[in-house]
């Protein structure tokens, strides 16, 4: 779990690694990624042998893989990768490899609150999940996708419990896929599973069903909700409460769903990606309001202002007051909040990020091949190489930039007034 608080926030910048020098060094160097405090650069790098390992900040690991890819920092700090030695697949985390080996491994994944590495993997016995180095000891024909609980301690995946013939459409219809939490399927089997969601305490899972060529519904804990519709999206769960919110198709055009029962009283061309304020107390979902133009919906209400391309990534600020999202219109970005898009647009953007008290909004974007911070938006002084999304600090007033400079990986510290 990521926090900030203990990270170094004196103003001022330091070169965290060089690049050049390092090429000095490794015959090859491939993805280079940062960790979330800017304290670490890490990059896939052969070795000596011809090999491939883990360089962070200079110093290469100890291990050497034939190959290695998806590197990435955890949210507590730690380089994660997947990595193959003597034809097995594997984790390697900090260096340290994970003791299961498998065919393949994929779909790397870190819990929300909490340290846990997990993984898809496959092995003798089948498709699973890999927790930390723990294999589901069951296997399964196939595993589509799936869900780590916040806590890390739990994982669920879509799985295919039964070998089907190509071609076999009535096999197919009899319903091949279920649930699998923790290695134990539901009962019930369906046409198909998707959007696995569990509930903030890691005890209850929701997912979308599909029970017929146009029947969908979903299932909380192996249990059918009673209402079905012609299509739904992924589900989550009320973060205080538990209830089940999740988009659905209805007659009057798509809306969303609470237990079941409609919760918004209003449709809309199309709705998904619905997400709460931190408190709780507001709900906001992508919308379409007519087809071909996107928006935003607070609370059942939608914005004015739409945009003909796309809509992602929405966000609420901490205290729940506002609402803002990346916006594409006419094959141009920007960020959109309360409605209003800012009026400088880029080739690209990520998604924006709110100050503590929600007064400030700041974005990473690019724009002919540079990179800079957008506040407010306003693009800042300094074009860069590169740049990874802006991190406040907790009273706001400064702000944590991870820059590429002419090969040369910088941390910096600003105030906010100096941007």
């Amino acid at each position: 779990m990521m926090n900030s608080t203990n990270w170094d926030w004196e103003i001022g910048q330091r070169v965290v690694a060089d690049l050049a020098q390092w090429r000095e060094v490794f015959p090859a160097i491939y993805d280079p990624v940062l960790s979330h405090d800017g304290e670490k650069v890490a990059a896939i790098v052969k070795d000596g042998e011809g090999g491939l390992t883990v360089c962070i900040n200079g110093t290469p690991g100890s291990n050497s893989f034939e190959k290695i890819y998806a590197l990435r920092f955890s949210p507590d700090g730690r380089a994660a990768c997947i990595a193959m030695k003597d034809d097995a697949w594997t984790v390697c985390v900090d260096d340290s490899p994970w003791a299961a080996a498998f065919e393949y491994v994929w779909n790397l994944k870190f819990a929300a609150r909490a340290n846990t590495v997990g993984a898809q993997v496959r092995g003798e016995a089948g498709y699973g999940i890999c927790l930390d180095g723990k294999a589901w000891e069951a296997g399964f024909v196939q595993l589509r996708n799936y869900a780590l609980s916040p806590a890390g301690n739990r994982a669920a995946g879509s799985v295919q419990i039964k070998e089907l013939p190509e071609g076999d459409i009535f096999g197919f219809q009899e319903g091949i896929w279920t649930v699998a939490v923790d290695g134990a399927t539901w009962d019930g089997n369906f046409l198909n599973v998707w959007g696995l969601s569990f509930s903030q305490d890691g005890e209850r899972l929701a997912a979308e069903i599909r029970l017929g060529k146009t029947e969908f519904t979903m299932a909380v804990d192996g249990k059918l909700w009673n209402e079905r519709f012609p299509c739904v999206w992924e589900p989550c769960f009320h973060p205080s409460n538990g209830s089940v919110f999740a988009p659905v198709k209805t007659p009057s055009g798509w809306t969303l769903a609470c237990d079941g029962k409609l919760f918004w009283n209003r449709g809309f061309t199309q709705l998904w990606h619905p997400i709460f304020s931190p408190d709780a107390k507001r709900v906001a979902a992508i919308v379409a309001s007519k087809f071909g133009r996107w928006t935003m919906a607070v609370d059942g209400n939608a914005w004015k202002k739409t945009f003909g391309d796309a809509v992602c990534d929405p966000t609420f600020s901490p205290n729940g007051n506002r609402v803002a999202a990346i916006v594409k219109d006419k094959n141009r970005w920007t960020v959109a909040v309360d409605g209003q898009a800012w009026s400088e647009t880029f080739d690209m953007v990520w998604k924006p990020v709110f100050s503590p008290d929600g007064k400030r909004l700041a974005a990473k974007a690019e724009r002919n091949g540079k990179f800079a911070l957008v506040l407010d938006g306003k693009p800042g002084k300094t074009e860069y190489d590169g740049l990874e999304d802006p991190v406040f600090s907790a009273n706001g007033d400064r702000m944590l930039l991870r820059t590429i400079e002419r090969n040369q990986y910088v941390r910096k510290v600003v105030s906010v007034v100096d941007l």
